[in-house]
């Protein structure tokens, strides 16, 4: 699945999946322009699909006759669920976070799961600023509302704003985790046609992966080897007629591998919405090492019979944090036996860390270990790892940052790393890069770094370059924890000079306070900036 890579000056990272939502370019407002490049577009299409076409409208009838012929659900009921969602998206430019980008159209797939209620992907609805769905047979669009979003395990819930959009709906039903090698059935929207779809698949894989959306988080996957294409994603997977996954992503780098998440990813969603709102999951914040090396467990006093594997860190504001230690050798969680590669012992295909992501904050995690030749036991409750949030991609969101003096300053972030990686000026950005990657391991009272992460040219700030892209550690002696504090230590300074120091360099920027804040307005003007912050 993805794998994040540290690609220097050339890129932040590398993607390996995709989420499966099809992107169309920026909405335009001249419909005669529209409505020609449409034409356009369907000729093309025409011309090269014909035979494509004829060939899936042939798999898609065998798809439905053998759907028809489940004796749980009939293929009627089925389509009377699944949902065709069109979202309007618009999002902020994290490298210049005044500006918003262009409008985008784009649509994915969804399915009725009861109480009103849409099932989807939170990659197909994120930033959206308008949506509205459509079900088989149906012949207007009608509004729809988000009600909860988990970026982190890449779901959301929606509802129509009109009653009349559940007309003549049923429901789809959750089962159970599909065994490998068995087939499952993607039903959606996908890109090549406007009619519903069906492809076939068998269960190739069961593991924990990173899920695309937020490029951060891992869960339970299931990869297929049916085509999810752009449009599928939110679409279910069925089988037997009770859905086992809901699609969202597709590798890069092959063929016909597409990713479902399963249900137990999508219960634990569910379960945490109960109360009304959505928490997130929580991390355990250790890394783990494999024990395959003798040397390394006869050091440790492992015994021969025993299995699990070391710590070799702990991060700050993980549930492990004051409990686990370095060097600990956990054999057990929750009374199963880990395995010496990390895996359970009797699940040897899932990871042990599983058992931790379907908790929820307060319950309990418990170890059997080996610290310093001794064994013990140890419990603590799990929570969420807050400094996880900056780790991730951010949606439905503003970027907060300062600028003084021309300078721009803003909490580090993904977003912003993504974009600054396209920008060209990258100098000196490797500190950055390594603070993001280990911050939870840097951090002492820092809740996020503060990056000088770009300069607005004007005479005043020309001898400035040397600056961009270090994290600021100090105004006037005073140690940086977030960017409201770093604002507030500039704007509230009774000095007339601001001294920033910077990580990895013992050469502090001075500025003239009064006339950094007297050249803002200027600037603002000559770069067309609204409310600068």
């Amino acid at each position: 699945m993805e794998k994040l890579i540290f690609i220097h000056v050339l890129g932040f990272l590398r993607k390996d999946t995709t989420p499966a939502r099809n992107e169309n370019t920026e909405v335009k407002v001249k419909m005669d322009v529209s409505n020609t490049l449409m034409t356009e577009q369907k000729k093309s299409f025409v011309s090269k699909f014909q035979l494509a076409s004829t060939i899936f409208y042939c798999y898609l009838f065998l798809s439905i006759q053998s759907l028809s012929s489940n004796p749980s659900q009939s293929f009627d009921e089925i389509r009377k669920s699944v949902v065709q969602i069109r979202v309007y998206s618009q999002a902020k430019d994290p490298y210049s976070p005044w500006l918003s980008g262009q409008v985008q159209a784009s649509t994915g797939t969804g399915f009725l799961i009861g109480k009103n209620r849409i099932l989807t992907n939170a990659h197909v609805i994120s930033n959206a600023k308008f949506m509205e769905g459509q079900r088989h047979k149906q012949t207007e669009w009608y509004g729809l509302k988000l009600l909860y979003v988990a970026h982190d395990c890449d779901l959301a819930i929606l509802e129509a704003t009109s009653d009349e959009f559940y007309d003549d709906s049923s429901t789809l039903e959750f089962g159970d985790i599909p065994e490998l090698t068995s087939q499952v059935d993607i039903v959606g929207y996908p890109i090549g046609g406007s009619k519903i779809s069906v492809s076939r698949g068998i269960v190739s894989r069961i593991e924990q992966s990173t899920y695309a959306h937020s490029q951060i988080d891992s869960h339970l996957v299931i990869q297929v080897d049916a085509a999810i294409n752009p449009g599928n994603s939110g679409g279910p997977a069925l089988q037997n007629g009770k859905v086992v996954g809901v699609a969202f992503q597709a590798s890069t780098r092959g063929e016909n591998i597409g990713y479902i998440i399963p249900t137990i990813v999508v219960q634990h969603f569910l379960k945490d919405i109960e109360d009304g709102k959505y928490d997130g999951y929580v991390e355990l914040g250790i890394h783990t090492t494999p024990s395959y090396s003798e040397a390394g467990r006869k050091f440790y006093k492992i015994p021969k019979e025993r299995s699990g594997v070391f710590v070799s860190k702990v991060l700050e504001g993980g549930s492990a944090f004051g409990y686990l230690k370095r060097g600990d050798f956990l054999m057990s969680i929750d009374r199963n036996e880990i395995g010496k590669n990390g895996n359970l012992k009797d699940q040897n295909n899932i990871d042990f860390l599983e058992i931790v992501d379907n908790k929820f904050a307060g319950e309990t995690i418990e170890f059997e270990l080996i610290r310093n030749g001794k064994q013990l036991k140890v419990q603590f409750p799990a929570k969420r790892m807050l400094s996880m949030d900056l780790m991730r991609n951010s949606y439905d969101t503003d970027y907060d940052y300062f600028m003084f003096g021309g300078l721009v300053f803003q909490k580090t972030n993904r977003d912003l790393l993504e974009s600054w990686s396209k920008s060209g000026q990258t100098q000196s950005g490797s500190l950055l890069l390594y603070r993001f990657y280990h911050f939870n391991e840097l951090v002492t009272t820092e809740t996020e770094d503060v990056v000088l992460y770009r300069k607005l040219s004007h005479p005043s700030n020309t001898a400035h370059d040397y600056f961009l892209n270090l994290v600021v550690s100090h105004v006037n002696n005073n140690k940086v924890n977030n960017l409201n504090q770093f604002k507030d230590l500039i704007l509230n300074s009774k000095e007339n000079f601001i001294q920033l120091r910077f990580y990895g360099t013992s050469i502090p920027l001075i500025l003239d306070k009064g006339e950094a804040l007297s050249i803002d307005s200027e600037i603002r003007k000559l770069y067309q900036i609204g409310n600068v912050k």
